[in-house]
């Protein structure tokens, strides 16, 4: 009885510290870590660092408040501040946390790197040990001037095929064509998960690609630390940063997404929480990140509330980037004109850019999906200025063009609109091999940030499926020899279906998905596959639909009720590369490889 009252004692202690620790205004990251003193040291363990790219070295102790004397900190055996010739600052973030953080160091040579942090705490003594690889961008004769980074949000290789036979066509078993970025030099793959999870989202995902370091869900350009401040989390610099630092070259975003969000901001700028729209288009402004092309939707964060936009701060982005020469463009016809500036901002919708098949497929538009907007450009025709604006600078430049819509479509399982964004992409990629034959002295690298679920199950029969409803449907997907070949038709020889409902049409599937309706035909506009339960009333549950696909299969989802669309999965993703530096992109690779074998076909001398 003695020992069940002990253990029932040392429990109830443990309870009440997890609690007093957990409510002391740790953010919640931090919190379950708190119930026993802890230490994080950022960069984390195996962390691959360019030499001379400046980022923030932190030691956190969580779970316990120290004086400074009490947190020792060294690197390869010396003393932090020593070995970095900085000034450490010590905080308390909390009454429960006690801080060391030296802010814009660099480790100047390649090396092998030995962190330790030492804490005492009570008279008990707590150690952590990281170890980094610090790499120099060193190894091709041949360097790269110019870098374009294609990124197809979510295009997982499932979504590549079901783009190849929609665009290309297949007979007897072989394709009748390749996409544009399946017939470059090279390809290899990607994994993609961050340092927090197994699955990404596209913010830290991006920012692999950008600073060649791990991260956390939502985070751009940063590690995440012990403060609910999103924008004082210990930075690193990106590659927009460090081109234009070390190299002088000109550098760009372009996205048919809103310019703020996750991928074209992680390019340039630094936040623990990826909706901070307005402190990232703030950051597009600063000397150091501003890139020289910025095209996309997103002009609410450029506007003050008075002026129709999403700005609190009552001032306007954009004349601010016109006292800076700026040509400022908002529609096809303005850009397509713009020919001769160097710098553009381009933003052709207050948030995301319409998809292309609502925006060009279906012409006449139709102005209740597409809005005011009906003059909006391509991504090929953005792209295409982009490469004018930034090949005017001989030292060269850095592009990231991202098809976001890919992603944006795949999670709400619009099979139609996530493969025409695709073909788009792929035009797109045509577009830069077109200029890099010209321009022989840039790498192109085509990628994906990570995967979605989508699956191709075989065919589906529209005619024989005409006037079925429900559980009938699945009679008509064609699996095996009853699996016949698409028949889709492209009379003009656009790239895209005359009809996307042809007869025989890919029947696709999705693996991770909430409860949705779904009659294999293409919706005349887009329309979300969820809608909040009405019977559950003090918490998000999602259930389908009722006006998409009334008369569809109803499938019963396989994800938490809380989840409203199809979720992003930890696939592998394709890459494809070509011109100096490309061979660096065969075979399998970390997300921050990508980061490093870039650097690396430029020759950045980042500690110089």
């Amino acid at each position: 009885m003695y020992s069940w009252i002990k253990r029932f004692v040392a429990v109830m202690l443990a309870a009440v510290v997890a609690w007093s620790l957990g409510s002391a205004g740790i953010p919640a990251a931090h919190a379950a870590a708190s119930a026993a003193p802890s230490i994080t040291i950022l960069p984390i363990d195996r962390a691959t660092i360019l030499a001379g790219q400046r980022f923030d070295f932190r030691v956190e102790l969580n779970g316990a408040k120290v004086a400074q004397s009490a947190l020792k900190v060294t690197v390869n055996g010396k003393d932090a501040a020593a070995y970095f010739g900085a000034k450490a600052k010590f905080t308390n973030a909390s009454d429960s946390s006690s801080e060391l953080t030296l802010r814009q160091v660099s480790f100047p040579k390649a090396a092998k790197i030995g962190v330790k942090a030492v804490a005492t705490v009570n008279g008990r003594t707590l150690t952590k040990i990281v170890n980094y690889e610090v790499y120099e961008a060193i190894g091709d004769v041949k360097k790269a001037k110019n870098v374009v980074l294609l990124i197809g949000d979510g295009m997982s290789a499932n979504i590549r095929t079901a783009a190849r036979v929609v665009s290309k066509g297949i007979g007897e078993g072989k394709f009748k064509g390749w996409l544009e970025m399946e017939k470059m030099d090279y390809m290899g793959f990607v994994t993609t998960s961050g340092m927090d999870s197994i699955v990404t989202d596209s913010a830290n995902s991006a920012s692999a690609y950008a600073t060649g370091h791990k991260t956390a869900v939502n985070a751009e350009g940063v590690y995440p630390d012990n403060t609910a401040d999103p924008l004082d989390d210990p930075r690193v610099e990106n590659i927009v940063e460090l081109v234009k630092r070390t190299k002088g070259m000109s550098t760009g975003i372009v996205t048919t997404a809103d310019v703020t969000d996750a991928t074209p901001a992680a390019m340039a700028t630094h936040t623990r929480k990826r909706s901070e729209s307005e402190a990232i288009v703030n950051m597009f402004l600063e000397p150091a990140s501003r890139p020289d092309v910025i095209m996309g939707g997103g002009l609410e964060w450029f506007l003050p509330e008075k002026d129709g936009g999403k700005r609190k701060d009552g001032k306007s982005s954009i004349d601010a980037f016109k006292s800076l020469g700026y040509s400022y463009v908002t529609n096809a016809t303005e850009l397509n004109k713009a020919g001769g500036a160097s710098k553009l901002l381009g933003l052709f919708k207050k948030g995301n850019m319409n998809v292309y098949y609502d925006r060009e497929y279906t012409k006449p538009v139709n102005t209740d999906i597409v809005g005011k907007e009906v003059d909006q450009p391509t991504l090929m025709e953005m792209t295409s200025q982009a490469l004018n604006a930034l090949g005017k600078n001989k030292k060269g430049f850095f592009l990231m063009v991202e098809g976001a819509s890919i992603d944006k479509m795949a999670h709400p399982m619009d099979f139609e609109r996530l493969i025409w964004d695709t073909i788009e992409f792929d035009q797109t990629v045509g577009l830069v091999k077109q200029y890099a034959a010209k321009h022989p002295d840039t790498l192109i690298v085509v990628t994906s940030d990570h995967g979605h679920s989508m699956t191709l199950n075989g065919t589906y029969d529209t005619v024989a499926a005409a006037g079925k409803t429900g559980e009938e449907l699945r009679e008509f997907v064609g699996t095996y020899a009853d699996s016949k070949f698409p028949t889709y038709v492209d009379a003009n020889k656009d790239g895209f279906p005359d009809n996307p409902d042809s007869q025989w049409k890919i029947a696709v599937g999705w693996g991770n998905h909430p409860d949705y309706n779904e009659d294999f035909l293409t919706n005349p506009a887009p329309v979300n596959p969820t809608i909040q339960d009405p019977e559950v009333k003090d918490k998000a549950s999602y259930i389908a639909n009722p006006d998409k696909d009334p008369n569809g299969i109803h499938f019963t989802g396989n994800i938490p009720h809380d989840e409203s669309v199809e979720v992003h999965t930890f696939d592998d993703v394709p890459v494809n590369a070509s011109g100096p530096g490309a061979q660096r992109f065969a075979g399998y690779m970390d997300n921050t490889q990508v980061f490093r074998n870039i650097v690396t076909a430029l020759g950045i001398k980042a500690a110089k």
